[in-house]
């Protein structure tokens, strides 16, 4: 996310505390937080992905994401 998006959701987030925001500002201020956040998400997913487990004896491997359970 550029910086300028970044500055952009601050400023729309000062404004709604100050003085509200029109229609159009809350669905622009709604898109930039979801891009923002998928964003995040996919920058944690890649982080997380790259971690690997070193054994005592030295081999490596990857951390296996456990399959959701049924409730």
């Amino acid at each position: 996310m550029t910086s300028e998006k970044i500055k952009r959701i601050n400023e729309l987030a000062k404004k709604a505390k100050a003085e509200g925001l029109s229609e159009d500002e809350k669905q622009e201020q709604q898109r930039l937080r979801q891009e923002y956040v998928a964003e995040f998400r996919g920058d944690l997913k890649r982080q997380l992905d790259a971690i690997e487990i070193v054994e005592p004896d030295g081999s490596r491997h990857k951390i296996v994401p456990k399959k959701p359970s049924k409730n």
